[in-house]
């Protein structure tokens, strides 16, 4: 009985969140299709999925275009042609009903009280799979890259994040599997779990 409301109440959440995306909803501040009832591990279970999912698209037809990029432009109110590694993250939050960032600008996702890990350090926790994170350009003075970390190890993170390429810019060509040095990444947030 207790298997068949679980399974009842995913349904409803993934019939809201259809009804929502079908009305477009897309990028909107309010997000009342958010399956809030949902544990912590399926937000992040179905996080995984959405971004997993989307690991090789690449632009097409020029830099920031394509049918796929277009629509995680779409998500932040962007046309072609904008670089979208901050829209492929609001793109995969809504997706997932998850209440994060709805931005394009990297710089919207680093909020103080969401960061678990910043500059080697831990603040509240080893990152997790579907925690966001920002990578800081010292000559643009702020955090101008952002991805989906899908794996923390004790060096090394594996990522998923769109707008990059083979060597790991911030202008690439598609969404890609990534392994980064820690060193590289400036913090990581997590909207997930959003207790203080």
């Amino acid at each position: 009985m207790a298997k068949a409301k679980i399974i009842c109440f995913h349904l409803l959440c993934f019939l809201a969140l259809s009804s929502a995306l079908g009305q477009g909803h897309i990028g909107q501040k309010q997000r009342s299709f958010a399956c809030y009832g949902s544990s912590e591990a399926d937000q992040r279970a179905e996080l995984e999925r959405t971004f997993s999912a989307e690991v090789g698209v690449r632009e097409q037809g020029g830099a920031n275009s394509g049918s796929r990029v277009e629509q995680y432009l779409a998500a932040t109110k962007l046309t072609k042609g904008y670089a979208w590694c901050a829209s492929f993250v609001s793109w995969c939050y809504l997706q997932a009903g998850i209440d994060a960032p709805i931005s394009a600008w990297v710089p919207s996702f680093a909020i103080s009280k969401n960061m678990v890990y910043k500059r080697g350090e831990y603040v509240k926790k080893i990152p997790e799979t579907g925690d966001v994170f920002l990578i800081w350009f010292p000559k643009l003075g702020r955090p101008a890259h952002i991805g989906f970390v899908e794996r923390w190890g004790n060096r090394t993170v594996i990522t998923v994040e769109g707008n990059t390429n083979d060597n790991g810019s911030r202008e690439g060509d598609g969404v890609y599997r990534k392994r980064r040095l820690q060193k590289q990444v400036w913090a990581v947030c997590d909207f997930i779990n959003n207790a203080p």
